[in-house]
């Protein structure tokens, strides 16, 4: 399968914290001279568990390093991974998953996949240039035609490492890859070039950016499942007794009071809530959130509380545009009856994610299209 580029884009199947743990267990297996290879899910048709772009390491002891599946396609993979360590040759494998299938896998999971392996060689410039994006966070695009030789590296600077023996080809994955990279939240995609070649297009951009103004007791869940889940994680709070590395494990730290906000700058991927519990914060925070260039601001608690301070804001002269207030969300997470400080996290990194990748948030059971379709879903509203 060829798909052309989808109109309402989603996010491709692997977040950091994956990448991450990837990436440690590949630098230690280096280290102690051992040799990998990288599994990619390059085409899907069907259901199937992930989607384009899901990675997995192969070691050459036969030891693995996140899925491709949940669980149905991984010993298969291992073995001809291995393959690949020991020629060097990389190879792409069509899995059939449909359980009816005479020579398929008689999984029952109606789809099928298929997955490129190629053997880890961090001395390649491609390979280097790729595995340092992803371990710095860094946006880039890789182009692996999946008939034929070669590689191509592209950064939207418009840095090209590698190249494809034809002209033509090498031209259109350059492009490709550049195209991939001005999409908002870009995912992995094979997409056939004008001769027919199947070219995959593996996109990785910076992990997605979660603000927290409050380092109160209900932000501690919030932090950590964000940052589980691979959000660069980042508490604004002028208590130094609250604002500890003890209580938000892989958040970075801003000892900030209010009028100091201006020496923080969300990112281009950030996510703004703003969740003081102390309406004279959380009015100058939520002030500072709208006036950034974020997509996403929320405000914790009920709506009379975002309007309350709007209303106080526009009391001392402090207006916003219409495009302003229509990135702002309140109340924040979906309804699914959180009372305790840890399900309410649960309810707002599920907007979050509904959010990022443009699903409605409803159940997926009664759903007459495809799970991970979102052209088959309402939009989210508002989003």
């Amino acid at each position: 399968m060829l798909p052309a580029l989808p109109g309402r884009q989603t996010l491709g199947n692997v977040n950091a914290a994956e990448t991450r743990a990837l990436l440690t267990a590949l630098t230690a297996a280096l280290a102690r001279g051992q040799r990998a290879a990288l599994a990619s899910v390059v085409g899907v048709r069907g259901s199937a568990y992930r989607r384009e772009g899901t990675r997995m390491l192969v070691l050459d002891d036969g030891a693995q390093v996140c899925m491709l599946s949940g669980g149905c396609l991984e010993a298969e993979v291992v073995e001809v991974a291995l393959e690949v360590i020991r020629s060097g040759v990389p190879t792409l494998t069509h899995y059939d998953l449909s359980e009816d299938a005479t020579w398929g896998l008689g999984i029952g999971c109606g789809g099928s996949v298929d997955v490129r392996v190629e053997r880890v060689d961090p001395e390649d410039p491609v390979t280097a240039g790729w595995l340092a994006a992803l371990g710095e966070g860094r946006a880039a695009a890789l182009a692996v035609p999946l008939h034929g030789e070669g590689r191509v590296l592209v950064t939207p600077g418009g840095e090209v490492t590698g190249g494809l023996p034809d002209g033509e080809l090498h031209a259109f994955a350059v492009d490709a890859a550049r195209e991939r990279l001005k999409l908002r939240e870009p995912r992995a995609v094979t997409l056939a070039a004008p001769d027919g070649t199947p070219v995959f297009i593996d996109v990785n951009v910076p992990p997605p950016q979660l603000v927290l103004y409050g380092a109160g007791h209900d932000a501690r869940p919030l932090a950590a499942q964000a940052h589980a889940l691979g959000y660069d994680v980042h508490v604004i709070d002028p208590r130094p007794a609250y604002l500890t590395p003890a209580r938000f494990p892989g958040a970075t730290l801003h000892d900030l009071a209010p009028g100091d906000l201006h020496r923080f700058t969300p990112g281009e991927r950030a996510h703004l809530l703003v969740m003081n519990h102390h309406l004279d914060r959380d009015r100058v925070c939520l002030a500072h959130a709208l006036n950034s260039g974020a997509a996403y601001v929320g405000v914790l608690g009920p709506r009379s509380r975002a309007e309350d301070l709007l209303r106080d804001l526009a009391a001392e002269g402090v207006t916003f545009t219409p495009g302003q207030l229509a990135r702002l969300r309140s109340p924040v997470g979906l309804r699914v009856g959180a009372e305790a400080p840890e399900e309410v996290a649960l309810s707002i990194l599920a907007e979050l994610m509904a959010w990022r990748r443009g699903y409605d948030g409803g159940f997926l059971s009664g759903h007459a299209g495809r799970i991970h379709d979102a052209d088959t879903h309402a939009p989210f509203p508002g989003g």
